[in-house]
């Protein structure tokens, strides 16, 4: 699980996506954000709530830079109830890593790395897939040319697009330090991207944004570029 805002939500998120929240035992947060954030918090809670009940098999990890490692720590160690925070780095283990660090997880190698953000210290991640192949996160900024090492040749690459290029008058991306459609399909173009995912975009165009994405992003990309909506899977 990469993530996740909404509070409480997340749980009935997982639900609606067909997941059931206790099979979520390795989370990652790219950084502090609320909207990345407090669902995970809702997720420590549940957690060690069922390890006190005893209904929780084996143990969690939740990995994150430094800083968020150390808010989700306080801030549990103020919410939870003294039964449960003695789970805090015993069953549900919260890892810090590095910029460049490798782990195993899943049977897969992921390195973490500092995108460098100028906002809140943020971490993206890379993901070794079959034959050599990898899936890379940028986080919710534009791959810096720092972070371009990992995202080159991927098979797949998440990466944030607010807006249109066409829209960016009207919602400012830059000033968020947020990336447009066409910002962010040229970079794919140029790193050799197969597959790029659009995410974390604004929220006014949901009905048409598939079909309006797309039709600016096919301009500067020639990869498979996909925008998915709430819920969707798709097969890597």
């Amino acid at each position: 699980m990469v993530d996740g805002g909404g509070g409480n939500t997340v749980i009935r998120q997982l639900n609606h996506a067909g997941f059931d929240w206790m099979d979520m035992r390795e989370i990652f947060i790219t950084h502090r954000h609320s909207d990345h954030l407090f669902g995970i918090l809702w997720m420590v809670r549940m957690i060690c709530q069922a390890m006190k009940n005893g209904t929780y098999e084996g143990d969690a990890n939740i990995y994150g830079h430094d800083k968020v490692i150390s808010i989700i720590r306080n801030v549990s160690m103020e919410l939870l109830s003294k039964k449960e925070s003695i789970f805090l780095d015993n069953r549900l283990h919260l890892i810090p890593v590095c910029d460049g660090e490798m782990c195993k997880i899943n049977e897969r190698n992921v390195t973490f790395f500092d995108i460098r953000s100028t906002k809140a210290k943020q971490f993206g991640f890379c993901i070794e897939l079959d034959c050599g192949e990898k899936l890379t996160c940028c986080g919710d900024e534009p791959c810096s040319p720092c972070c371009e090492k990992y995202a080159k040749d991927s098979k797949w690459l998440l990466h944030e697009a607010y807006c249109l290029y066409s829209e960016a008058a009207r919602f400012s991306p830059y000033e968020k330090h947020h990336s447009t459609v066409k910002d962010a399909c040229e970079r794919a173009e140029r790193l050799g991207v197969k597959n790029l995912l659009l995410y974390h975009t604004e929220d006014k165009n949901i009905l048409n944004r598939k079909k309006l994405y797309k039709e600016e992003g096919r301009k500067y990309y020639s990869g498979n570029l996909y925008v998915p909506d709430d819920l969707e899977t798709i097969e890597l």
